[in-house]
Order: C-alpha cells, then sequence, then structure tokens
C-alpha cells in the first residue's frame, strides 16, 4: 500500500469500509502502538540491568524486588500485545482485517478505534465471553 494520509483523517462510517485509507490509518496506528510498546521494554531491559540490590534494608529489598517482579510482567503482557499487533498487521495484508472472525461482519470503527487489534465484533465478543464463562463454571 501506498497511501499518504492527511495529518487530519479520521475513519468514517461515511466512507467505503477498509478502503486503502482506513487501512492505512490502522496499519500506522498499529505500527505506533508497537513501536511504543518495543520503546517501554527496551527502557524496563534497561532499568533491569542497571545492577542488583544493594540495599541493606531487607524492606527495601523486598520492595525492589515487587517493583521488578511488577514490570516482568508488565513487559510480558507487552509482548502478548506485540503478537497480536503483528497479527493485526498481517490481517490487514491479506485483506481480513477489519472483519469479525466469526460472522464476517465488519467490526464497528469506533471498537477499532479503541481497539485495533479486535478480531470479533462486540456482540460476537459477548457471546464468546459467556461461552467462556459458562464452560469455565462447569
Amino acid at each position: 500500500m501506498n497511501v499518504t494520509l492527511p495529518p487530519d483523517y479520521k475513519p468514517s462510517p461515511k466512507e467505503e469500509f477498509m478502503n486503502p485509507m482506513m487501512l492505512e490509518y490502522f496499519r500506522q496506528k498499529l505500527l505506533d502502538w508497537k513501536s511504543d510498546l518495543l520503546k517501554e521494554s527496551h527502557e524496563t531491559l534497561e532499568h533491569l540491568q542497571e545492577g542488583g540490590i544493594l540495599e541493606p534494608d531487607i524492606a527495601d529489598r523486598a520492595s525492589i524486588e515487587t517493583d521488578r517482579a511488577l514490570e516482568l510482567r508488565t513487559r510480558d503482557r507487552a509482548r502478548k500485545l506485540i503478537a497480536k499487533i503483528d497479527e493485526a498487521l498481517e490481517r490487514i495484508n491479506d485483506g481480513s482485517y477489519g472483519y469479525c472472525e466469526d460472522t464476517h461482519e465488519p467490526i464497528s470503527i469506533p471498537r477499532l478505534e479503541a481497539r485495533p487489534i479486535a478480531t470479533l465484533t462486540i456482540d460476537a465478543q459477548e457471546r464468546h465471553e459467556r461461552m467462556e464463562k459458562t464452560h469455565r463454571d462447569d
């Protein structure tokens, strides 16, 4: 795709769904999000490599260890999110981005704006969550 977006472009329900401009808009949104996550991940790694725990006070050491564990969990969530972003970028490339995996209906633009990695319409997501809850309770 070789589409140049105007700086003030926002997808609209009035235009053709997933036209080249809309696809490029979401592609840029996903790439920017991925870039931010990778930058944060790099900063976390630098912070964790700054050195060992030299605090003589056991409570301070425990607090630092808790903070590090939280940072690592956050990075793990970011890693999983980056994988989902890559999957969304692949769907843009293969032409399936923006369409529900279950119903093949268009996913609403507001939903994609809020969650550009969405693979289900809101209705399909709710059905999926109800089914998951039902099976989890067994």
